[in-house]
């Protein structure tokens, strides 16, 4: 866990945009992963900071990024995101009730919606994917909350999901720099290519907050950069003022 150097604003001050960086994995949610192990519940206190500290910075409206959600499809009030694929006949709502005919939500979209709840956020909110997150930054009049969701490589280990690849912990430090330093142009930069090799699904979402925040002066903070499973799981904390 990292401290970096970023004079942040204090709760309650208000920024134009505020991010909050959190992994995506199943066994996030309680539900999911059954009886909790210690290292994912130092990941669940980490990703509550994150999002708490992004909540304190008063955004009118959050925008929840994440892989799965094709361009163009925004989720909101009445779409949830269905457990069944983990044993489990759940549904967990995106925003308030779920409702007769609501959008599928994917995974990432799902726990960044549980993360909030948990927060006790009651405001209003939206759910895309990377690739209408730019652009929806710039059209949007702040103050704006990102909650970026997506985990690091998957081959940090021989028993991580695609096995040990000797790159994938160098990559994982490259991320965890950018957004240690607040970094927009360096997260924009990510090979796709690699990402994609490594089995890191945050690499699509994580380019996309760069761009969007490209040229701007961003206070940091890394509040967690491990993998105890073989994945790399990174939280951290931007804001623009």
């Amino acid at each position: 866990m990292t401290a970096v150097p970023g004079r942040l604003p204090t709760p309650g001050a208000r920024a134009s945009v505020s991010v909050a960086f959190c992994p995506a994995p199943p066994l996030l949610l309680p539900a999911v992963e059954g009886r909790g192990a210690p290292e994912t519940m130092v990941l669940r206190r980490a990703c509550a900071d994150a999002v708490d500290r992004m909540l304190a910075a008063g955004p009118e409206l959050v925008v929840v990024v994440g892989d799965g959600a094709p361009p163009g499809m925004r989720f909101g009030p009445g779409d949830a995101g269905s457990l069944g694929g983990f044993g489990l006949d759940l549904e967990v709502p995106f925003d308030g009730r779920v409702r007769p005919g609501g959008v599928p939500v994917p995974l990432p979209h799902t726990l960044g919606a549980w993360l909030l709840d948990e927060a006790g956020s009651g405001g209003r909110r939206i759910g895309v994917g990377p690739a209408d997150l730019p652009a929806l930054v710039r059209e949007l009049p702040g103050p704006l909350g990102i909650l970026a969701m997506g985990d690091g490589s998957a081959r940090r280990s021989v028993k991580a999901p695609g096995y040990l690849d000797e790159d994938a912990a160098p990559f994982d430090a490259a991320v965890a720099q950018a957004l240690a330093a607040g970094d927009a142009a360096a997260l924009a930069a990510l090979d796709p290519d690699r990402g994609q090799r490594l089995l890191a699904a945050g690499v699509p979402t994580w380019r996309a907050v760069g761009e969007a925040l490209a040229g701007q002066r961003v206070a940091a903070r890394l509040h967690l950069d491990t993998a105890p499973f073989g994945v790399g799981y990174l939280v951290a904390h931007w804001v623009v003022a």
